[in-house]
């Protein structure tokens, strides 16, 4: 039998925009919970998404917190956007984001990551994961703001802005293949930029959260050709101070129930435990971790966290 709605915890997840890929996964993620854990209301949250979402979790204004690995590195290790380390944990990885540097077909000088030097071009929007990969990626590639006309954007927004000839180039990083991007292809012809072997390599080494990647022909309409692309993984994070049975009860029922995010987004077919061990950046959780060996799984030291050893 539910609780009554007054005894229930009430359980925040932090998302993005409505344009991406977060927020109906999030949505997902909160069906499962309210249908799987007695006790709480889980809600999927519009917001700013990956620094956003780890600055509120810090604050205690999200109990869950989807960001990309690179802002996770960093706000692990204190740095970029974060002044000193935040006290987080993995609760599960995600997918991989895909980086993806859309212009218009019409836009014949823009083929290439560095034609976008002296261009309108959209980084995302403010406190997203999209705008720190921006930054990161441009940067290891020589190319620095002062190179072009920053627009800061979200995914619905860049969509508009090309429509209408506002920007030049808009940057996303999400899961392909995503509504917005797929909205404008259905009007315009899309062109999406592919890195070559020396910007793949530099922004690989440079950054070794990143990886090589592909978005194939034909993921968009109209895309005639496969661009290759960086990528990087997306983590469910909460704060180191959850209890052990509410994160334990959380990673277990998102396993269990993966296909109700898979019919959301095809993409949460890697939402593993396997792939949560391969590639989490911020320790697990001691709930996670008593999950995962119940399953006979090994957890690496380094993602043991501190409070565990």
């Amino acid at each position: 039998m539910a609780s009554p709605a007054s005894a229930r915890e009430f359980i925040a997840i932090g998302t993005g925009g409505t344009g991406g890929t977060y927020y109906p996964y999030g949505g997902a993620m909160a069906s499962i919970y309210n249908k799987n854990i007695d006790g709480i209301q889980a809600s999927a949250e519009v917001t700013g998404a990956s620094v956003e979402n780890t600055r509120l979790l810090a604050r205690g204004e999200l109990n869950l917190a989807m960001a990309m690995n690179d802002v996770v590195y960093q706000a692990v290790h204190g740095e970029g956007d974060f002044k000193s380390p935040v006290d987080v944990r993995t609760l599960f990885e995600m997918y991989p984001n895909v980086f993806h540097a859309v212009t218009l077909q019409k836009h014949k000088d823009i083929n290439n990551m560095l034609d976008l030097k002296g261009k309108e071009v959209s980084v995302g929007s403010p406190g997203s994961g999209t705008e720190t990969m921006a930054k990161l990626i441009l940067n290891s590639l020589g190319v620095e703001y002062d190179d072009f006309d920053v627009h800061r954007l979200s995914f619905a927004e860049n969509t508009q802005a090309l429509k209408d000839n506002v920007i030049d180039a808009g940057i996303w990083s999400v899961g392909p293949p995503t509504s917005s991007i797929m909205d404008l292809a259905t009007t315009h012809d899309i062109k999406i930029i592919s890195f070559t072997e020396d910007q793949m390599n530099k922004v690989v080494s440079a950054h070794p959260y990143y990886s090589d990647w592909k978005i194939e022909a034909g993921t968009y309409d109209g895309q005639e050709e496969t661009a290759r692309t960086p990528s990087v993984w997306n983590t469910v994070l909460v704060h180191k101070d959850m209890s052990v049975d509410m994160a334990y009860n959380l990673a277990k029922v998102t396993f269990e129930h993966r296909q109700d995010l898979q019919d959301v987004y095809i993409g949460a077919k890697d939402t593993t435990p396997e792939n949560t061990i391969a590639n989490a950046v911020a320790p697990l959780h001691p709930g996670v971790i008593k999950y995962f060996k119940e399953l006979g799984l090994d957890v690496p030291d380094d993602l043991v966290p501190s409070e565990m050893k």
